[in-house]
């Protein structure tokens, strides 16, 4: 079966919100485009200014878990309102940043919020980012990490019947790459994934519109794919263009958000259409006048708070 991706370009963009023009208005224009690693450390730097305070947890625990490329680092919580000895439904949760940004720490508000609103264990995972890890590094190492916890449930007080996989941007790249590869797995059946503005196909045509004045240009976007899978002939294969799988069939129940303003918008809504056309249960809460990346930013952009708040009521749904 071939897959065609192309969807119009919508319309209208709408109005963008307040504090999405604000954030662009405060974001430094270099004169040069800045390294990797400068961006790296700008994303670190810049926690405080777009993430509150950490919450408290129940429960926090580390560990490094073996991957077929190395070893890599997995961080726990459990939700503050649950019981100390119950097993727990569980999100296992990939990081966005391209594959090539971003770490435990940069989303750790949102794994721990996600946590607490829905009272949840929830899992962070620090897989291997390219360019150093090119693909299929990556999402080898979200497969693995699904895995692990499924092995370790006794050991996480966890439901293993519970497991579901999520992530935001190329995190939700991952994780939908990951729901498709234990499809045909007899004993991992997972129980819902959550994909935040997620990367669906590498081979899509962004809109026009988004070459600047968003916080995710089209420009942006290619750097990151030739930074994960420079190799163009390797983009259609679905553990990185899940959109080009031959079939989205039985995957399980699926939270789709969405971004208006944001070059991923299209291939989202591609997506999420093509879940529903293969009999998913398939829910999308779109914000129309936020940018990529709003979630991890909920000081600068509240309307975070309303998405933790939509993830959560989806996986509540689901435990």
């Amino acid at each position: 079966m071939t897959v065609s991706s192309s969807v119009p370009f919508r319309a209208s963009l709408g109005e963008m919100d307040p504090e999405s023009k604000a954030l662009m208005a405060a974001l430094p224009r270099p004169t040069s485009p800045p390294s990797l690693e400068m961006i790296r450390d700008g994303l670190r730097r810049s926690r405080p200014v777009n993430q509150p305070d950490l919450p408290h947890m129940a429960k926090t625990r580390e560990f490094a878990i073996a991957g077929k490329h190395g070893d890599f680092q997995l961080r726990y919580h459990r939700g503050m309102e649950t019981a100390k000895n119950a097993d727990l439904p569980v999100l296992v949760w990939f990081h966005g940043g391209g594959w090539a940004v971003g770490d435990l720490d940069s989303h750790d508000w949102v794994c721990r919020a996600i946590a607490n609103a829905a009272s949840y264990a929830v899992v962070n995972v620090d897989y291997h980012l390219a360019p150093e890890h090119r693909f299929p590094v990556a999402f080898d190492d979200a497969e693995t990490a699904t895995r692990w916890v499924f092995a370790n449930a006794a050991m996480l007080k966890i439901d293993p019947a519970h497991i579901l996989v999520g992530g935001d941007s190329a995190g939700g790249n991952l994780a939908a790459a990951t729901a498709l590869a234990l499809l045909g797995d007899p004993q991992i059946k997972l129980h819902g994934q959550v994909l935040a503005y997620p990367i669906t196909d590498l081979t899509f045509e962004y809109d026009p519109r988004f070459e600047s004045g968003v916080a995710l240009t089209n420009g942006d976007m290619r750097v990151f794919m030739d930074h994960y899978v420079p190799d163009h002939m390797q983009r259609r294969d679905w553990r990185c263009s899940p959109l080009l799988a031959p079939s989205l069939k039985d995957l399980p129940p699926t939270e789709i958000i969405l971004a208006g303003f944001d070059p991923l918008y299209d291939e989202g809504e591609a997506y999420a259409t093509r879940l529903a056309s293969e009999g998913v249960e398939t829910r999308v809460a779109r914000f129309p006048g936020q940018m990529h990346g709003f979630i991890s930013r909920p000081k600068l952009m509240p309307k975070a708070y309303e998405a933790i708040s939509e993830i959560a009521a989806f996986l509540k749904t689901q435990s």
